[in-house]
């Protein structure tokens, strides 16, 4: 929330910007992230769905703006107190949407009472969609740490269900802008196949394989050939043989299946 709040300031210029998540079990949207305020007031406002700019977003799950909040009609004035303090005139909501449920509202503002251009809009929301990304990749990652930790012994369909997630969470990582949330995902990676071994489990030492070997053997691993991993990577298939070959190297291996069995035991692998 705070990196998107950021670049949309920088790309539109607005002065004020301000977002929340939805708090599913309490069933309102909280501010909770505020750039280039001058007050408290709207921190940690409470935004009930319907009610103000924000709650409209949340309601119709669709972009909303005024050029004049205190006066506009188009919108209810449950916060008038709070918008008024920070002063803001003209202001944008767009909708944070995963899986068509809103989970949270960014919203843009300037202190003059001016029409807000498409190019503004179309900026926030490319802001929106940066943490509808990483609200899905978290998602993702607690739900399969979660299945990681069910499987009981012996069920093996659970487990390759687990392996083939991650592998796709291995895949997606270079592919996230964000440095802390591409580290995140890569550290709850790693609980994974950590989570996979269990506790007691043996391990053939420390984790010495480089990032884009771990990758390519957990393509492999989910039956992958060269090229499909490649593809999915974003590598070239010679590539994809140099990552391989190194990993067999390091891991003593004579075989990819071998490679992929010593990673396992090395808790490189789920």
């Amino acid at each position: 929330m705070r990196a998107a709040l950021h670049r949309m300031r920088q790309a539109t210029g607005l002065p004020l910007a301000f977002g929340g998540l939805v708090e599913t079990d309490l069933g309102h949207m909280r501010i909770s992230e505020l750039q280039g305020n001058r007050t408290t007031a709207l921190s940690s406002l409470a935004v009930i769905s319907g009610n103000g700019l924000g709650g409209k977003t949340v309601a119709l799950a669709r972009p909303c703006a005024v050029t004049d909040y205190s006066v506009s009609r188009q919108i209810s004035h449950e916060y008038d107190a709070a918008v008024a303090a920070e002063g803001i005139r003209s202001v944008l909501a767009v909708p944070i949407v995963v899986r068509r449920r809103v989970r949270g509202v960014l919203y843009g503002a300037l202190r003059t009472a001016q029409p807000l251009g498409d190019r503004t809009l179309g900026m926030a929301m490319e802001a929106a969609r940066d943490v509808e990304q990483a609200l899905v990749v978290r998602d993702e990652a607690r739900s399969l740490l979660t299945a990681a930790r069910a499987p009981e012994e012996g069920s093996a369909g659970a487990w390759e269900e687990v392996r083939e997630a991650h592998g796709a969470l291995r895949a997606l990582a270079p592919r996230i802008d964000d440095p802390a949330l591409r580290e995140e995902l890569l550290q709850v990676c790693g609980r994974l196949a950590g989570a996979a071994s269990g506790p007691g489990a043996e391990s053939t030492g420390p984790a010495v394989l480089a990032p884009r070997e771990v990758d390519v053997l957990s393509c492999v691993a989910g039956g992958a050939t060269n090229a499909v991993a490649a593809e999915r990577l974003g590598l070239r298939p010679e590539t994809v043989k140099g990552y391989l070959r190194s990993a067999m190297r390091k891991l003593g291996a004579h075989t990819r299946l071998e490679a992929v069995v010593e990673a396992r035991r090395a808790g490189l692998l789920p």
